[in-house]
């Protein structure tokens, strides 16, 4: 009787398939392949998705989960992000940018979206952070997008941590970026360190950032601490903010919404990208609203 009812099962499907092909893998309604939601999709007003989109398979998206809430007067703005390691993965980093995308963002990270538990694998360029940016102006203008006319274009953030960091400077002097944000990372003495896979820079690079720059290191017990201390020194051109926490180079990027990296890079994101004042107040004033907090030491230059 089973094997009867299994049978006729599969008879249905299969002239509903030769009579209305595409029945039985019928595409999504929506431009996305793969999504998933990291944590709780965040803390932030705007539940967060992470997804893999058609159009552009080589990075991962995170971006609020209903688009609807965007349009004319609240735009979207982009913030790319490179990987620690160079890897072409985010999986380092996924409930630190689920959480940051939660407050309004559309965040496009270098590489493929990571299955739960899958380590990327695979190295990255500089010039993925430039093709993230590029993506999304094109999805703003294009009518087909979910994202058309959604996007912030005049608000663009290049981001990254370790050798990400090193992207990010590299590919800083783009006109299009409003702010610079380089996490547990510096540029190295001698150029990419004798490491083949890192962005060949010299101190020379920082002479071509054009905006506003935050550091975040992990204090004196991060790798990066020194190379990342002397850029600070070095950058008097442009309003700087260096933030310190002792957790070393691992950041707290993995802790429940990206720990307190995140909170710290949302505020920044929030001043910068969105015209957030009271965000801003833990950047601003004699001393910066961030020194009240214990757990970081700061510094700024060329800042209000």
């Amino acid at each position: 009787m089973m094997t009867k009812i299994l049978f006729s099962a599969f008879l249905t499907l299969s002239l509903l398939s030769a009579f209305n092909p595409g029945y039985a893998q019928r595409p999504s309604t929506s431009d996305q392949s793969a999504s998933r939601v990291v944590e709780d999709g965040g803390t932030g007003p705007f539940s967060a998705l992470m997804l893999t989109e058609s159009t552009l398979p080589t990075h991962t998206v995170f971006r609020p989960k209903n688009l609807s809430a965007f349009g004319k007067k609240n735009k979207l703005p982009i913030i790319a992000w490179g990987n620690g390691a160079c890897a072409n993965s985010p999986w380092e980093h996924v409930n630190f940018l689920s959480e940051v995308s939660s407050y309004g963002f559309l965040v496009v990270a270098i590489g493929p979206m990571p299955q739960e538990g899958e380590k990327g694998t695979g190295k990255s360029t500089s010039s993925q952070l430039l093709d993230a940016i590029d993506w999304a102006v094109a999805q703003n203008k294009n009518r087909k997008s979910p994202y058309y006319n959604k996007i912030d274009v005049t608000k663009v953030a290049v981001s990254g941590m370790s050798c990400g960091g090193l992207q990010t400077l590299e590919v800083a002097s783009d006109p299009r970026v409003s702010t610079v944000v380089v996490f547990n990372s510096g540029i190295f003495n001698t150029p990419g360190n004798g490491r083949s896979a890192m962005p060949n820079l010299t101190k020379e690079n920082l002479k071509k950032i054009h905006s506003p720059t935050l550091y975040m290191l992990g204090g004196e017990k991060d790798i990066a601490y020194a190379n990342g201390m002397d850029d600070y020194e070095q950058i008097n051109h442009v309003p700087v903010f260096m933030a310190n926490m002792d957790v070393g180079h691992a950041g707290t990027y993995s802790q429940p919404h990206g720990g307190e990296f995140a909170k710290v890079a949302t505020a920044w994101y929030k001043w910068q990208l969105k015209g957030d004042s009271a965000a801003g107040k833990l950047f601003t004033g004699e001393p910066a609203g961030l020194s009240k907090n214990p757990n970081w030491r700061v510094e700024k230059k060329n800042m209000p």
